[in-house]
């Protein structure tokens, strides 16, 4: 068991590590990062952690708890916290926040990050709409189709297509509301 782990920490060691080094300022937090991922990895792919779940897949593994170490390490060291919540039915200070990180102008690594990270999970989140709610989704909002064209292209009564965009913006803010809340530590 021990053998696969040394031959997976060899073959990923410097492509993950490239992978954590272009996400955090300082070599040495790579470095941390890295050595916490490939400890994970040894515990969960040997069995000491008995509630583990078999890896299947070494590299997808080691990516994702590297992004997640990232995040992490990145709520560990944020110096301002990001702003408040406001849960109500309509998210809408929680989404006026994240517009602000993703079209504000600030700059730096850590916006950088959570910029890639809200992007990745925006689009994570429209592949996992139902079609016909992603169709019309991106018809309107990435297309900018008017929604009687988007009705005539699709052979949909428009209010259907109304509703198939009002669910899909649903199931979006609700998939931001828990990215937004995993950021803040709100659970």
């Amino acid at each position: 068991m021990f053998d696969k782990t040394s031959i997976i920490f060899k073959t990923y060691r410097q492509r993950l590590l490239k992978f954590i080094q272009s996400r955090v300022n300082l070599p040495e937090d790579a470095e941390d990062i890295m050595q916490e991922v490939f400890y994970q990895f040894t515990r969960q792919f040997t069995g000491i952690d008995d509630a583990a779940d078999p890896i299947q897949n070494a590299s997808a593994w080691l990516y994702r708890a590297a992004r997640n170490k990232i995040i992490d390490h990145y709520k560990k060291k944020k110096n301002a916290p990001l702003p408040g919540f406001y849960d109500e039915e309509e998210d809408e200070y929680m989404i006026d926040e994240i517009s602000d990180i993703m079209f504000g102008e600030e700059a730096g690594p850590a916006t950088d990050l959570l910029r890639s990270l809200i992007m990745e999970e925006i689009e994570r989140a429209v592949t996992d709409l139902p079609e016909e709610q992603r169709i019309v989704f991106e018809l309107s909002e990435l297309f900018d189709l008017p929604v009687k064209e988007i009705a005539k292209r699709t052979g949909t009564p428009v209010n259907t297509v109304l509703s198939r965009k009002h669910y899909a913006v649903q199931f979006l803010r609700k998939r931001l509301k828990e990215l937004y809340c995993d950021f803040l530590g709100h659970y």
